[in-house]
């Protein structure tokens, strides 16, 4: 057989078995039993077979790809999720393809638009300046699930992080260890609901459930929301008179910097300072000393935001639905 010009019927002889079931094996349409789809899946490999992908989008009018647009491609947290999104989505018969938004509202614009003129049967999008009452461009009639902290005022599907109660429980978690001087560390930014001004609500009412008084002192602002601006903030932790005994990082990436900042003064973690990071990013687990950290469910996470851009692709009518992220605090070495 030359390559290129296989056909499925091809395939089926190859492999011993009927065209439906090389086309149930390719469109992962029902069950098909191991060895059967081994021997169709080696058949394909042997014969060169490729899917004709225009053809099959052009006769269902779906690609089976769904977007994903992200903030940041080089986050950690925004990487584990694709990976999450893309593993499960194979799963389903769909593939991921990934597009940076850098976090502004022109690029979730674009985004938005650009998913639409690539035939993307849906787009999924960690938001950051989506205004909901504003669309970028119009994307009524096209499937959107966002990930993000604003009030969305249930227009679009919608799943956010834990950000007021996973923070509440680190903080506690601390509290529980014997801390009482407790710092957090965030951005400038707190004139809008964001993710920021969300994890400080859950930080401040821990505290002032405890009993504790909030001190306006102990909030220390990065320079930028990076991992070398949080070791600087470390730095001037350590150097501090503050009498501060445990920190509160928004992200395990800030978390991070924090430490390595407080090492090079002498602090050592957990012996004279606790942190505590949020995401339970891959890096967590493996640092010296291990990373304790909120911990959201990602798997629930990516599961959940497929079932929710597949089900839209399939009735676009249904009404939005909105969810919250399950979590737990994962207590290693740093706050042991």
């Amino acid at each position: 057989m030359k390559r290129g010009k296989v056909t499925m019927s091809d395939v089926a002889r190859l492999a011993g078995v009927s065209p439906m079931t090389v086309s149930n094996v390719v469109n992962k349409r029902v069950n098909v039993s191991d060895e059967a789809k081994a021997r169709v899946l080696e058949a394909i490999r042997a014969s060169g077979y490729q899917i004709n992908l225009s053809a099959r989008a052009l006769r269902s009018g779906r690609s089976r790809v769904i977007g994903f647009a992200v903030p940041q491609l080089d986050n950690p947290y925004y990487g584990m999720l694709a990976g999450l999104l893309s593993e499960q989505a194979h799963e389903r018969g769909y593939r991921i393809a990934v597009e940076q938004t850098r976090g502004i509202a022109e690029g979730e614009a674009t985004a938005i638009a650009q998913s639409q003129v690539l035939h993307l049967d849906g787009l999924i999008m960690a938001a950051v300046e989506f205004d909901p009452l504003v669309p970028p461009i119009p994307s009524q009639g096209y499937p959107i699930v966002l990930l993000g902290e604003q009030d969305l005022g249930g227009r679009y599907d919608h799943i956010m992080m834990p950000n007021e109660a996973g923070t509440a429980a680190a903080t506690e978690h601390l509290i529980d260890q014997g801390c009482r001087r407790i710092a957090v560390v965030t951005d400038a930014e707190f004139n809008r609901l964001t993710m920021i001004t969300r994890r400080y609500n859950g930080y401040r009412n821990a505290l002032e459930d405890r009993g504790l008084q909030v001190d306006p002192d102990l909030r220390l602002i990065l320079e930028a929301f990076s991992r070398e601006s949080a070791r600087s903030t470390g730095r001037r932790i350590a150097e501090s008179d503050l009498g501060i005994d445990a920190v509160v990082a928004f992200t395990d990436t800030v978390a991070m910097g924090i430490m390595r900042g407080l090492l090079d003064r002498g602090v050592r973690v957990p012996d004279d300072m606790r942190v505590i990071g949020f995401d339970d990013i891959p890096e967590s687990p493996v640092l010296t000393p291990s990373l304790s950290t909120v911990s959201p469910d990602h798997r629930w996470t990516a599961a959940k935001a497929l079932d929710l851009i597949i089900s839209r692709i399939d009735e676009l009518e249904i009404p939005p639905r909105q969810h919250t992220a399950p979590f737990e605090v994962v207590a290693r070495e740093s706050t042991a």
